[in-house]
């Protein structure tokens, strides 16, 4: 497998210096790709990157994840519009082992010669004396070329300006690439196309610094086709932790892509060969009704993030919430899970108590809960059979429901319509 033809045919590959496939053909290479410690899970905007370590090793190359311990005391100005907060020793920490974790599932750590290895620049600068950065480091490159930079420039433009911290970012992140090519035999650095002027900087430094020889390759940014951000809902960031978004809300992510951007998202981020996906391209033109394409998508990128268990849970659930799936399904999840489920609908907490002594259906939807504005409005919809409790039909305005009705001994679910669903608590 050849690395860069491979990002090609995928649409990743934005630029790439001269000599780095000369490189890259003549035999195993290593290389790395940084990774921001702001919190303590990736979210899927991290996943090309990942997805690049992923294709470097399946070409035989031996990939680097560096976890910006150090870098993440500073902060990188590329495509930020004001400097974030800094983070504490102790957050930090707690950030990293998260993302070590999740790293984990994606690479191979245990295969020989290029194994994945996992680095924290933290480790080669908490000892470093400032004095001795600059002396060793911040003489090679000029404040010309510091300048010059797009990352530098905009923010000097802009009404907030740039902090000395921020300024001096490009020279750490230089030295990293300068530390790994040094002591790692590490000869690329990777990343998306913002990082480019980061990145030549470091080549630019072994080669003042030692005359060495260093590369740098870059990966389209992922953009939506409407030109919305990649990643973000109205909730927030899509995160890689089950804790942070449930497997059920990561798999409806990607199955809710538009056609258009599932062309692109299924070589971006699945393992798929090119002749499977023409398939499966095929397949989606001729019943785009029937989503093969982000059926696909959803189903390889979920398994890989979480596992194969989860995956079936998350379509059981889509099931559920749009099919005839029974309510015996809840029975299998966690309270969290069931809670996760119905993120986004309308809940509504009642006394366990009350319950035990039994409630009346339009009470239980009118009074004790606001599924309903009235009694009157509960009624009439029961009276043309557009109500349920958990997936049963109420077949009549006389119906009582009392704590054998929880399920999971907590929860009800009430349906007015087929897809309005409500989430009734009781504790």
């Amino acid at each position: 497998m050849n690395f860069v033809e491979e990002l090609r045919w995928r649409g990743m590959l934005h630029d790439i210096m001269p000599g780095t496939e000369e490189l890259l053909n003549k035999g195993m290479a290593s290389g790395y790709i940084g990774f921001d410690p702001t919190a303590d899970s990736l979210h899927v905007g991290s996943l090309a990157q990942i997805m690049t370590l992923i294709h470097f090793q399946r070409a035989g190359h031996k990939p680097f994840a560096l976890v910006g311990g150090a870098t993440g005391m500073v902060g990188d100005p590329s495509g930020k519009s004001q400097e974030r907060n800094l983070l504490s020793e102790e957050v930090l920490q707690h950030n990293l082992q998260g993302i070590q974790k999740q790293l984990e599932k994606f690479l191979d750590f245990d295969r020989g010669a290029n194994s994945a290895q996992m680095v924290n620049n933290y480790d080669w600068f908490k000892d470093y004396t400032f004095l001795n950065f600059i002396r060793d480091v911040g003489k090679h490159i000029t404040v010309n070329y510091m300048m010059a930079k797009d990352s530098v420039k905009n923010r000097l433009n802009s009404d907030t300006g740039m902090s000395f911290t921020e300024f001096t970012y490009q020279l750490v992140q230089g030295y990293d690439f300068y530390y790994l090519w040094k002591h790692h035999n590490c000869a690329l650095q990777m990343g998306g196309s913002d990082q480019w002027g980061n990145i030549v900087t470091g080549t630019e430094l072994i080669r003042r610094k030692d005359g060495g020889e260093a590369f740098a390759l870059t990966t389209q940014l992922i953009k939506k086709a409407d030109g919305s951000k990649f990643g973000k809902t109205e909730g927030g960031n899509i995160w890689l932790d089950p804790a942070k978004t449930s497997p059920y809300k990561f798999y409806q992510f990607w199955l809710n892509t538009s056609d258009e951007d599932a062309k692109a998202y299924i070589r971006i981020f699945t393992l798929f060969d090119k002749e499977t996906i023409e398939a499966l391209e095929s397949e989606h033109a001729a019943a785009p009704h029937l989503r093969a394409l982000q059926k696909a998508l959803a189903k390889d990128i979920t398994i890989r993030t979480h596992n194969e268990a989860e995956y079936q849970k998350a379509v059981q659930s889509s099931e559920f919430l749009f099919g005839n799936t029974g309510i015996e399904f809840l029975n299998e999840l966690s309270d969290a899970e069931i809670l996760g489920l119905f993120e986004g609908v309308p809940n509504f907490n009642i006394s366990k108590t009350e319950l035990t002594a039994g409630i009346g259906i339009a009470d239980l939807l009118a009074v004790k809960t606001t599924v309903f504005s009235s009694k009157g409005e509960a009624k009439k919809m029961i009276q043309g059979g557009g109500v349920a409790v958990n997936k049963t039909r109420v077949g009549s305005e006389a119906d009582t429901y009392n704590s054998d009705n929880l399920v999971n001994g907590k929860f009800l679910v009430a349906q007015k319509g087929k897809k309005n669903y409500f989430l009734i608590v009781a504790e």
